[in-house]
């Protein structure tokens, strides 16, 4: 069963909303047609993939790159992490042949 409630977060919850979550928090999860309980091998499946992608996302290189103000003050504007969004941000573009063709 599907709940939706919109929920204002610049106010605190209603005392039916804290209830609402500790009912759910306090409830058993039922598997049913559609999401039916994992076997054993999709278990250990999943565990290989999340350690991959653990492996993958904690191997960065560190190197020096030559930026224009603008664009370090843009990326500064991000706030804290904004050299992880910047390789996520050269993940997605070196990925797309199209951006590459236009800026060689």
């Amino acid at each position: 069963m599907k709940v939706y409630k919109d929920i204002d977060f610049n106010k605190g919850l209603t005392a039916e909303q804290l209830a609402m979550l500790e009912d759910v928090a306090n409830s058993l999860a039922i598997p049913d047609e559609e999401c039916p309980e994992l076997t054993d091998e999709q278990i250990t499946r999943l565990a290989e993939v999340a350690r991959t992608r653990r492996q993958q996302t904690q191997t960065k290189q560190t190197v020096a790159i030559r930026l224009s103000p603008q664009a370090l003050t843009k990326a500064k504007s991000l706030g804290k992490g904004y050299t992880t969004i910047l390789s996520r941000i050269l993940e997605t573009a070196l990925a797309d042949n199209e951006i590459i063709k236009q800026y060689l």
